[in-house]
């Protein structure tokens, strides 16, 4: 059984049906680096990778549109085998583009960040009596994965009783954290917003939970305190201060 070989005619489609699709693509790209939206996908080392990328997708799909217009590009006539009908791949790249222009990308929320395995858990290890341990970073000046990665270096609580703790993030309300404290999160990115991870720290406060609502943004300004959560010794920020501000331009930390 002989193979019809395509008409000219489809064979034109399928060209402007693959040029549209690139094009497609660079437009998304470089709206995404324009608003911002880039800042919740990905790690900021590939922002201009990315931009430029879209551009020369741009660029591309322009180029090759004027040349096919002017019937420059000679449309491919050779058959190939393929698991998907002709055009089906060119299809669903520029479906995928439009939907990309349609749906506008979220942050992710507490519901991400407790089914990522965010805990009211900080660090579990203790010991009975604290060494000293000092680091070359002020307390006020740490980040919120700073002091992650702090604790992580040295869990002992003790050690850091009394610090100034200058840390923002969005709200998580876990169920075994008691009325007067809240938990303070970010999303942590090493490449992409498919593994990013949640890191929290306890805060302990006064006032109604109604006013810092959930998955709203803070900074918080306080103390370095010991608590007993759930029967574990943890280290909690007893805030002197909380202040509502809005979700960062980039809200993940590296």
């Amino acid at each position: 059984m002989s193979v019809k070989p395509p008409t000219d005619r489809s064979n034109l489609r399928k060209s402007w049906l693959d040029i549209l699709a690139v094009t497609t693509w660079g437009i998304l790209l470089l709206k995404y680096a324009i608003d911002g939206t880039l800042y919740i996908l990905i790690h900021p080392s590939y922002y201009l990778l990315v931009t430029v990328t879209g551009a020369c997708l741009l660029t591309i799909g322009l180029w090759q549109s004027w040349r096919l217009y002017r019937g420059n590009i000679a449309t491919a006539t050779e058959q190939h085998s393929s698991l998907l009908p002709t055009g089906a791949a060119s299809m669903l790249l520029l479906g995928t583009a439009i939907a990309g222009l349609i749906i506008t990308p979220k942050l992710f929320t507490s519901n991400a960040a407790i089914q990522r395995g965010v805990s009211a858990e900080a660090v579990t290890v203790t010991r009975s009596q604290a060494k000293a341990f000092k680091t070359n970073t002020k307390p006020e000046s740490r980040t919120l994965v700073d002091w992650k990665r702090t604790l992580a270096n040295y869990p002992e609580p003790d050690a850091y009783l009394g610090q100034t703790a200058n840390i923002n993030g969005f709200v998580i309300y876990p169920k075994e954290l008691p009325a007067n404290y809240l938990l303070l999160s970010r999303f942590v990115i090493t490449c992409c917003a498919a593994d990013a991870y949640p890191i929290s720290l306890p805060i302990k406060f006064t006032g109604d939970r109604q006013t810092y609502p959930q998955d709203s943004w803070l900074q918080v300004k306080g103390k370095a305190s010991v608590e007993t959560i759930s029967g574990t010794r943890q280290l909690v920020i007893t805030a002197t201060d909380l202040k509502s501000i809005p979700a960062p331009k980039n809200p993940y930390q590296e």
